[in-house]
């Protein structure tokens, strides 16, 4: 539907997180009133409306996609069934039940168990913040094809994590995203792909204290991601007080809680620190 341009500002003004939620149910209010676009009236009445009923719409748990899918450039994964397969985990916990035992009143949207996935590290939506983020990422490796000395891989690292000695490129991990552009940019195959899969975030979250989610160690496949998400949701049903998010939950109990129940064959632990290594 069209908006108008004091429509269209109001809705720019409601928190990210529930924008997508009321912008359709303000459509929906426009329709039933028979209107042919959408006004500012329409979209004061959807917010009290979602605000006086705001249980109504939470699940228990949210989870969002980047626009990859779609057909963007950027994507270091081409994996479209992952958002799926979170869905039918996440639905089988049975969260909001579980919440409105924790929560003392009524379950309000920030209740919600959130999880994002971005294909690629410029994480447009937010892995960062939400109690688990995975972005997708895919490893360089030099191979023993002879480089051109093109310098391809250079202009595409937006990181300056390559570096070439003697015709030969150098690849900084502590600077690389695994965003897996200067693979695709290589014409010679000398720098190829390794692992592809997910790197994960845990207890990001926005609110009066915000956090940026801890990042585990690795790269991880659908499998493995599908694994930590789960036991990632049973640790916050586990050790939940009154409903508080899962970066509260970590805060208390530490990510190296849940770690050492998905470490699989191939990773051990690192010595002194909250991860796994491949």
């Amino acid at each position: 539907m069209q908006w108008t341009k004091e429509a269209d500002k109001a809705i720019s003004r409601v928190p990210f997180f529930v924008r997508k939620r009321v912008r359709k149910r303000v459509e929906e209010e426009a329709r039933s009133a028979g209107a042919k676009e959408v006004r500012l009236d329409h979209v004061r009445s959807s917010q009290q409306k979602f605000l006086e009923n705001m249980e109504s719409e939470v699940r228990g748990y949210r989870i969002e996609n980047c626009f990859s899918p779609g057909g963007c450039p950027n994507r270091a994964v081409e994996d479209n069934d992952l958002v799926n397969r979170l869905e039918k985990l996440a639905s089988g916990k049975n969260l909001k039940a579980f919440l409105k035992k924790k929560v003392s009143g009524p379950l309000k949207i920030h209740h919600e168990f959130r999880m994002v996935v971005s294909d690629c590290p410029n994480a447009c939506s937010r892995p960062q913040i939400v109690d688990v983020g995975i972005i997708g990422a895919w490893k360089p490796r030099v191979t023993d094809e002879t480089c051109s000395d093109c310098g391809a891989c250079l202009e595409s690292c937006k990181e300056g994590a390559i570096t070439l000695a003697e015709s030969v490129p150098i690849i900084d991990e502590d600077r690389c995203l695994f965003c897996g552009q200067c693979i695709q940019a290589c014409p010679t195959g000398t720098i190829s792909g390794a692992d592809r899969g997910y790197r994960v975030l845990l207890g990001g979250k926005l609110g009066r204290h915000p956090q940026l989610g801890k990042e585990l160690p690795g790269i991880y496949s659908q499998n493995e991601v599908l694994g930590i998400v789960d036991r990632s949701l049973n640790h916050f049903m586990e050790y939940n007080e009154k409903g508080e998010r899962f970066g509260e939950i970590l805060n208390r109990t530490g990510v190296e809680a849940i770690i050492p129940k998905f470490c699989q064959s191939g990773r051990s632990m690192v010595a002194g620190s909250d991860g796994c290594r491949i």
